[in-house]
């Protein structure tokens, strides 16, 4: 089964929709895709990467932080940053502008360190 925990690419929620319907006895309601995907969020579970409207399982579930990524144009893997060093230099450039943060996400889009070297070999 594919999961959001199966691989560090993004799954979209009618992909998780797909698989669960190739092992349920009846097709699952998109809805109750939704609410699990609500629920591991709201816990810290999971990620949202907006920009691929995907998920992505967080590599520190046990505290609470935003998911800041580096994601490959190629083969489509996210990788977590560390948010330790990224959120305090967001604070601190919308401090600058008298601006107060509630949420970040980050995203950064390029190329993976196995992409680039098996373009490199081509």
């Amino acid at each position: 089964m594919v999961t959001i925990w199966a691989s560090h690419k993004p799954v979209g929620a009618y992909a998780i929709l797909e698989e669960l319907a190739k092992e349920a006895l009846r097709r699952p309601a998109p809805p109750t895709v939704y609410r699990a995907l609500d629920f591991l969020l709201d816990n810290g579970l999971i990620h949202r990467i907006s920009s691929l409207n995907a998920f992505v399982g967080c590599n520190e579930p046990g505290h609470t932080h935003q998911g800041h990524f580096l994601i490959c144009r190629h083969c489509q893997v996210a990788i977590e940053l560390d948010t330790q060093l990224i959120y305090p230099a967001i604070s601190a450039a919308a401090g600058q502008q008298s601006f107060v943060v509630d949420t970040a996400s980050l995203e950064v889009v390029g190329s993976c360190a196995h992409c680039v070297e098996a373009r490199h070999h081509v």
